[in-house]
């Protein structure tokens, strides 16, 4: 709601009406130890007039910098119909459809946007949504756990050219029940899981393997081989994409011979823009036999008495639904307006619309390489790669990152921090957003910083 509805008179009547002086006396059973504290730095309220001045003084200390960073976030353009027909009131002010008599256009909209991102990963049922794309992961690994009974060990590959963020919240999520991450090694040269390391692992209980594609460093995996390995073991695949790759590479339902199991990945590319870090969305798919397993809520297509076709929840194997002992997880939303969104995105955009972005993504990063060979600078992996790369910016990489972003250019994202074997390397993206100058402005930026000698 853009305002407050209770006056002070109407907080004073109700105040009084139950018996109370204050709305701190509703909380008396809390001991005073255990409240938090006044909150320091909050100014006193400003009115609307105040408060849209002081927000646009904020926006405007961000300036409009080029900005080629990625590593999870990703800059593409967004047709403006896209939140104008988002932010009408239909959607807007839409709440969770648990109604369906009172909510069919949002089931309808969540109905169609399931059967899109299941076309679009190549797997048979999809989910309303989930948070975001890291805890899509942790939910598609505690799925994968409840569909192979077989295993009793809660043992988990992952790649370490996973995202980060997906291992450390997946880490957080399942740690206390049992489930162990594995980490994998990449190859020093290619950047990518090479599938031999998996022998390391023949006659071990594994409960699940995951495959990113494209990974953290931008590089494509060999996802058939990889999964054929999976496949021979009867060991589940959770495969973690980035949506708009898959206009371009071959979808996870397709991957080695019978395809993953489950598949996750983060929404934002799909429709939302970077506003200083989200709201996002996590997507799953996977295939229909586990469909009782999968968590959050599913949308379902179906008929009245009359014939005509209606929309409802199908399955909502949540705790607030069913038994606690046999939910599935305890999601209490589906990210309805940013899924708003990106359903409204992919129909503006079509299927070749999406493959139209996706292989400019492509063009315009491989170019990027091309551009910064003649400053010398090359990238850090060998494999094939779609629309990321790492660059190895050399020592100075820290103090070249912060010249350019002072030149109005974010270059990319330095991975010492999350990777120290990569001293100087950043991770660079160029979206469709990106034009031949924006390049040659990389470019020169990146010279420019280059010959300011580092800090002493």
């Amino acid at each position: 709601m853009p305002f407050i509805p209770h006056t002070e008179d109407d907080i004073r009547g109700m105040l009084e009406r139950i018996g109370v002086a204050t709305i701190d006396d509703l909380f008396d059973e809390i001991p005073r130890d255990l409240r938090a504290p006044p909150l320091h730095g909050i100014p006193e309220g400003l009115c609307e007039m105040e408060i849209t001045r002081l927000m646009h003084e904020r926006a405007a200390r961000d300036g409009l910098p080029l900005n080629f960073i990625g590593a999870g976030a990703y800059e593409h353009h967004i047709p403006a119909a896209v939140w104008q027909i988002a932010t009408r009131g239909e959607f807007y002010s839409a709440y969770t459809p648990y109604q369906a008599e009172a909510s069919q256009g949002t089931l309808q909209l969540i109905y169609e946007y399931q059967t899109m991102i299941s076309r679009l990963t190549g797997m048979e049922v999809s989910n309303a949504s989930l948070y975001d794309g890291a805890s899509a992961l942790a939910e598609a690994v505690l799925m994968a756990v409840r569909i192979n009974r077989r295993s009793k060990s809660g043992r988990i590959l992952v790649p370490g050219a996973l995202h980060p963020a997906y291992r450390a919240v997946t880490r957080s999520i399942v740690h206390n029940q049992s489930i162990e991450l594995v980490e994998l090694p990449w190859d020093e040269r290619l950047g990518s899981l090479d599938p031999g390391s998996l022998a390391a692992f023949e006659d071990q209980d594994i409960a699940a393997l995951v495959i990113a594609q494209p990974n953290f460093f931008g590089v494509l995996e060999d996802v058939d081989a990889l999964t054929r390995w999976a496949e021979s073991r009867a060991i589940p695949v959770i495969a973690v994409v980035n949506p708009v790759s898959l206009a371009l590479l071959k979808p996870p339902g397709e991957w080695g011979d019978r395809g993953a199991d489950i598949v996750v990945g983060e929404g934002q590319p799909l429709g939302a823009p970077v506003s200083s870090g989200g709201p996002y969305f996590g997507f799953m798919t996977s295939r229909r036999e586990h469909i009782r397993q999968m968590p959050g809520r599913i949308v379902g297509r179906t008929e009245d008495a009359d014939g005509r076709s209606g929309f409802v929840l199908t399955l909502q194997a949540r705790e607030q639904h069913i038994r606690r002992s046999k939910a599935t997880s305890n999601i209490c939303t589906n990210q309805g307006l940013v899924v708003t969104a990106s359903t409204i995105h992919m129909a503006l955009l079509g299927d070749q619309g999406l493959t139209r972005v996706a292989e400019a993504c492509w063009a315009n990063t491989h170019a990027l390489r091309e551009r910064l060979a003649e400053a010398g600078v090359r990238p850090r992996f060998e494999g094939d790669h779609f629309h990321e790369m790492v660059f190895d910016f050399g020592a100075d990489a820290e103090g070249i990152l912060e010249r350019m972003a002072a030149d109005g250019v974010l270059a990319g994202h330095a991975l010492h921090a999350e990777y120290p074997q990569l001293p100087g390397c950043v991770l660079s993206c160029a979206t469709e957003t990106k034009s031949a100058d924006d390049l040659d402005r990389f470019l020169q930026s990146l010279q420019k910083a280059r010959a300011v000698a580092a800090p002493a």
